[in-house]
Parts: structure tokens; C-alpha cells; sequence
């Protein structure tokens, strides 16, 4: 028996209790009543020959049956008359044996591979899914839902959590981890496919394109280089010849995609993809780069802000009906329950995935789920918890009773009919 403290039956809605309680009143009464029948019947024809004589026999015999039965159906919740006999009011005593039992026969036959994969499949959880989205007011308030959800997760993180985790996580991990080899592979890798000259074409576009537009700057900062001593008129048309000089060159590399510049500076990115994969020295300095990045507090203010600018982006177009990432979410959930309807395929993929996931769920978690039977009666008062199982279940019980007296009865007949028969 458990030591735990026992605490009462839970209870349940009081008005289907109230029906239960009436409906187990009518079947006690019908069945007391065939037993005082039959009592009855036994005492008016106990002195009777003939037809009666079989009559009382099956009186009797529904007497017996009818009380044996009444004190089986009885003992599995009380003692009968209050009287303390062995192996009675089985409920209130060994209730906790019951709840380990009705644990093991629902591990043993409930929560097994077979049954469960076999119950998941025939759920059709893909098909429903699917058909259940295609609704507009469903997929409508998926999405809303959804929105809400994330908006409120994105509303809990504060700049504190973003700190502790690039202090704590992000800046730690990325000094352990080598950049060269990740570096120099991907600069091998975007020479290989040509995707720098995209990006050398852009610079040098912006470049050209500044230059042109901001002479009077090019000769500020050139002028600050000219010698003192030389006159005012000459250094300005030094200058202007070499903003002119500028634009001329850079517009040549531009537009010359075999240029000896951009030669030279596909040279100079092989080699540094080279070096920084095998050269030791300049693995060790783009290292030491790294770290003295890392080490800067504006990385850290640097990573709040952009957490705080995508912060209100994805809010602000979460809370607006019409916004990008609504709209986008929106078009997904349809797009994907269409998917669901039309592809048998993917809902098959699905259904196996769902049971799958369910078989590891009862696999790893099933002992603890029917424990939850077992702790939960462990829990209750041994004699409330008989009668809420009473409650429920004495009706249906109560046929036993009045199929005894019924069954008795006419076994009753039959013996005394073999004993008038037989010599």
C-alpha cells in the first residue's frame, strides 16, 4: 500500500453525477425488487405440490443467485452489511494494486508501435490538416495566430539577452573557430564561379559615379597633400588633371573586363586564398585580426542595434494586416495546404513522419504517461475513489445482479425438474 498522502477522487461535472446517481438508484431498486419478488413467490408457494412446487424451486434458486451476485457486486466496493469479511471491499483495499494493473494494460496494449502507427494512419492527420486550411478563415487565423505568437516571443527578448548571448556564446565560440580556412575557401570558391567580378563591377560603378560628383572633395583632399611653398594656381590645376586622371582610369577598369588592374587584383585575391589557406603567417594575422574585431565593445553594441532595428521591422509588419512578412506568411499557408489536398505524396510523407513522431514520444515518454494512473489513484481516498468508480460503473453493474436472479431461476427449475424426472 502507498505511504502517500491520500487525497479525495477528483471530481467531475456535478450534473452528470447527479444523472449517474439516478440511474444507479433505478437499477439497486429493480434489482432488490426481483429479489423481494422471488421472495415473495418462494414464501406463498412453500407448501405447494405440483406446477408450484416448480415455481418455488426457481424462486429459490433466483433467491441464491440473486444475493450471491449482490454480495459479489458489493465486495468489490464495501464490506457487505459493514461486516469485515476476507477478500471484500476490494477497491478501497487494493487500490493501488488496480492502478499499477489498468498502468500495465495500457502500456501493454494501448502504447505499442504496432497499434499506434496503426491508429495515426488511420487518423489521416495530413488530409484533415489539409482540407481544414483550405478554408480562408482558417488559414486566415493560422496566420494571426502565428503573428501573434512571434511577435510576443520577439517583445520577450531583451537587449540584456542579446548581450549575455553574443558575450557569452557568440564572440567565445568565434575565437575558438579558425576564420582563415572559412575565409579563404570562400574567396577560392567565388573566384571559381566569377562572383567577385559582380562585386568589383558594383565598387567601381559607385566609385566612378562618386568621383564625378564630388570634384571639389577630391581636390580638398588632394590639395592637403600639395606642398606649401607651391603657387595656389598651380596646385589646382594638378589637382583637377589628376581628378581627371582618376575618372578616366577608373572608368577604363570599369568598362575594360580584361583591364591589367582587374588582372592584377585577380591575382592578388588568389594569392591571398592561397595564403590563407596554407601561408602560417597569414593565417596567424588574419587571426589576429579577428580577435582584435571581436574585442571591440562596438561589436556588441553594433549586434543590439541591428537586433533592435529587426526587432521593429518584424513587429511592425507582424501588427499590420497588409505587411510583407503577413502577406508572405499568408501566401505559404495556402500555398501549403493546396500542397496538402492535391499531393498524395507529400501527405504520405507527412502521415509517416507524424507516426514516427508519435512512436518515439511513447517510446521515450509512454512509462511516465501511464504512471500518471498509477500516481494519480495512488493519490486518492480508497473509499471516495470507490464510490466515484461506483458512480460510473454500478449501473452496468447491476445486470449482473439481475441476471443472477433471472439465471438462477430457471437453473432453479431445470435441477427440480431433473429431480421429479429422475427415479
Amino acid at each position: 500500500m502507498s505511504t502517500q498522502t491520500a487525497a479525495p477522487a477528483p471530481h467531475t461535472d456535478t450534473t452528470q453525477d447527479d444523472v449517474r446517481r439516478r440511474a444507479l438508484r433505478r437499477m439497486r431498486s429493480v434489482a432488490l425488487g426481483l429479489l423481494v419478488l422471488a421472495a415473495v413467490v418462494y414464501a406463498l408457494t412453500r407448501d405447494l405440490d405440483g406446477f408450484w412446487g416448480f415455481v418455488n424451486a426457481g424462486a429459490e434458486a433466483s433467491m441464491v443467485g440473486a444475493i450471491a451476485d449482490w454480495f459479489a457486486v458489493t465486495a468489490l466496493f464495501r464490506h457487505p452489511l459493514g461486516i469485515p469479511i476476507p477478500h471484500t471491499a476490494l477497491i478501497p483495499r487494493r487500490k493501488d494494486d488496480l492502478g499499477r494493473g489498468l498502468q500495465e494494460f495500457v502500456g501493454e496494449n494501448f502504447l505499442q508501435e504496432e497499434v499506434v502507427r496503426e491508429r495515426v494512419g488511420a487518423a489521416q492527420v495530413a488530409a484533415r490538416v489539409g482540407a481544414w486550411l483550405s478554408e480562408p478563415e482558417h488559414s486566415r487565423r493560422v496566420v494571426v495566430e502565428v503573428a501573434e505568437v512571434v511577435a510576443t516571443g520577439l517583445a520577450k527578448v531583451r537587449d540584456e539577452h542579446v548581450r549575455s548571448l553574443v558575450e557569452d556564446a557568440l564572440v567565445p565560440r568565434f575565437h575558438e573557430e579558425p576564420i582563415s580556412p572559412l575565409l579563404g575557401n570562400l574567396l577560392a570558391e567565388a573566384m571559381r564561379d566569377d562572383l567577385h567580378h559582380g562585386v568589383i563591377d558594383l565598387v567601381l560603378d559607385e566609385l566612378h559615379g562618386w568621383l564625378v560628383d564630388n570634384p571639389d572633395t577630391v581636390a580638398e583632399v588632394l590639395g592637403e597633400r600639395a606642398p606649401w611653398w607651391a603657387p595656389q594656381s598651380i596646385n589646382e590645376r594638378v589637382t583637377s588633371r589628376i581628378h581627371l586622371e582618376l575618372v578616366r582610369w577608373v572608368s577604363d577598369i570599369r568598362d575594360d573586363p580584361r583591364h591589367r588592374a582587374r588582372a592584377a587584383l585577380d591575382s592578388m585575391l588568389r594569392q591571398l586564398s592561397h595564403d590563407l589557406l596554407e601561408d602560417p603567417g597569414t593565417r596567424e594575422r588574419a587571426e589576429a585580426l579577428k580577435d582584435r574585431l571581436l574585442d571591440q565593445p562596438q561589436v556588441i553594441a553594433t549586434a543590439i542595434a541591428l537586433w533592435d532595428a529587426l526587432r521593429r521591422a518584424l513587429t511592425e509588419s507582424l501588427g499590420d494586416p497588409r505587411g510583407a512578412v503577413r502577406e508572405r506568411l499568408q501566401t505559404e499557408v495556402d500555398r501549403f495546404a493546396h500542397r496538402l489536398v492535391t499531393e498524395p505524396d507529400l501527405r504520405a510523407g507527412l502521415d509517416a513522419a507524424a507516426a514516427d513522431a508519435a512512436v518515439f514520444v511513447v517510446e521515450r515518454y509512454g512509462q511516465e504517461v501511464t504512471a500518471v494512473i498509477t500516481h494519480t489513484i495512488e493519490r486518492w481516498d480508497g473509499r471516495e475513489a470507490a464510490e466515484r468508480i461506483e458512480l460510473h460503473v454500478g449501473r452496468d453493474l447491476q445486470f449482473i445482479r439481475i441476471n443472477g436472479t433471472i439465471v438462477g431461476g430457471l437453473v432453479g427449475v431445470l435441477i427440480h425438474t431433473l429431480d421429479v424426472l429422475l427415479p
